[in-house]
């Protein structure tokens, strides 16, 4: 049975005992937390649990209060990119995997992460065309010089520390951002490494998730809910590669909605359904982003949805 999950950062506005107590009334089963990086980290304080055994005895304690679990800690990021920033990103994570063998928690989410795109780059670089033929050239270093090295001694730490799997989000300026990649990485660093499926990436990257479903089967670690509007009338001129800032919505080809904004909940049903025929019965997190109305009304629309949508009846 599919559990749901809440990713904390949508109710990022609220206290974190008024979080616990929303995400309770709303139904949701377990948390996603953000320890870090490209999260603010609203709800979680990394060196302060860290350091007090009685800061984390009050941690979990408020999460048994609302009956309320971990599904994952959440340090997404870019380790790989060659500056501070990156090295910074890093020691999230190593804190994060600490953390989390002192919570007893097993499942870390995070990105694969993005280098220069050569040696002596001080910045990422994304490459997703293969012309000018020195594109392959750099990609090659990319994989081979930089994240394969990377994510194998980094796997090895994760075991040691307990941890069972890491889901990598299929986010767009990282090298794992598809099915593709995501096997292409395992083949070198084995089977710790699952994919985090959050379907709104793959949908502004022009593929389907239900494909990515199907393909990925028991790869799947992690599920986001999460769900992007291509707006009509705006992306039919430029396509879907958009660098326009998400704050400026009106303006721009796609836009991360609430769920059921973008794909109604036939959609939704569908990819569910087939999460369950590739066999996951893991967290489905609901990340909330639409910028059109306030966290709470989001986060309360879509789990309506979610409600409503994933394959399983509550009890009464």
């Amino acid at each position: 049975m599919m559990i749901r999950s809440l990713m904390t950062d949508s109710l990022g506005s609220l206290t974190f005992e008024a979080m616990l107590k929303e995400a309770s009334v709303l139904g949701f089963e377990e948390l996603e937390f953000g320890t870090g990086n490209w999260s603010g980290a609203p709800h979680l304080k990394l060196d302060t649990l860290l350091a007090s055994s009685g800061a984390r005895e009050d941690f979990l304690g408020l999460l048994e209060t609302y009956a309320l679990g971990i599904s994952a800690l959440n340090c997404s990021g870019n380790t790989l990119a060659p500056n501070s920033m990156g090295l910074a990103h890093q020691e999230v994570v190593h804190k994060t995997f600490a953390l989390a063998a002192l919570l007893g928690v097993k499942h870390i989410v995070m990105m694969s992460g993005l280098p220069g795109g050569a040696p002596g780059d001080t910045v990422p670089n994304w490459i997703t065309t293969s012309w000018p033929p020195k594109n392959l050239e750099n990609l090659s270093w990319q994989w081979k010089e930089c994240l394969i090295p990377y994510w194998k001694e980094l796997v090895k730490e994760a075991a040691e520390t307990g941890i069972e799997s890491i889901a990598l989000e299929n986010h767009g300026s990282q090298l794992v951002y598809n099915a593709r990649t995501l096997k292409m990485l395992r083949s070198e660093v084995g089977a710790m490494v699952g994919m985090n499926l959050d379907p709104s990436h793959l949908f502004w990257m022009g593929g389907d998730p239900r494909a990515m479903a199907r393909s990925l089967g028991d790869m799947i670690y992690h599920v986001h809910a999460k769900d992007v509007r291509v707006e009509f009338g705006m992306h039919e001129a430029d396509g879907l590669l958009d660098t326009r800032c998400i704050d400026d919505y009106a303006s721009r080809a796609w836009n991360y909605v609430a769920l059921g904004h973008g794909h109604d909940l036939l959609w939704w049903k569908e990819f569910f359904s087939i999460l369950t025929m590739v066999g996951y019965d893991g967290p489905v997190s609901l990340e909330m982003e639409d910028k059109t109305m306030d966290q709470l009304t989001g986060t309360r629309k879509s789990m309506e949805v979610l409600k409503e949508a994933l394959p399983r009846m509550d009890k009464e």
